[in-house]
């Protein structure tokens, strides 16, 4: 089952503010194409319907960007919980595992990341990082990248557990 992407957006907002930390448009970006990218591997089901495109900034899904436009490069508001969607446990168990493994990280950390993934680099097809792209990032290649990234992980869990 997917989500609209503010509504996955507003989560991990609402979730950085339990531990007293504010979000800004460009780490909650990341934290959309990391939870596309593991629902895409884990669940074989897309978080959210929206195209994620290949910006210079790293992945950025356009209407969520539209949304909190408005806050530049302030700290988004917090959304009041009642605004946030019920998640099915499966998904919600991707979310959890995604800011517990992301969110300790800065914006800037996490788009150098992207920038490192193979469906960014492919998208923007050779550009240099500083231009503007809006290619999308094709949910397939995400998922494939994402699940050989889990093979490889767990192939050396199992290596150093040996």
């Amino acid at each position: 089952m997917s989500y609209p992407a503010i509504d996955c957006a507003n989560w991990f907002i609402a979730k950085a503010a339990e531990f007293g930390d504010l979000t800004t448009h460009l780490k909650v970006q990341k934290m959309l194409y990391y939870g596309q990218a593991w629902a895409l591997a884990l669940l074989e089901q897309p978080l959210f319907d929206e195209e994620i495109q290949a910006w210079a900034h790293g992945p950025v899904v356009p209407e969520v960007f539209h949304h909190f436009k408005p806050f530049g490069w302030k700290a988004l508001d917090i959304p009041p919980m009642e605004q946030l969607p019920q998640f099915d446990a499966d998904t919600l168990g991707v979310l959890e595992q995604v800011f517990e493994t992301y969110s300790d990280m800065s914006a800037k950390t996490l788009e150098a990341m992207t920038h490192g993934d193979q469906p960014w680099i492919s998208a923007r097809g050779g550009l240099a990082a500083e231009m503007r792209c809006e290619t999308v990032m094709p949910k397939a290649a995400i998922r494939d990248y994402f699940v050989r990234k889990y093979e490889i992980d767990q192939a050396t869990h199992q290596q150093k557990a040996a």
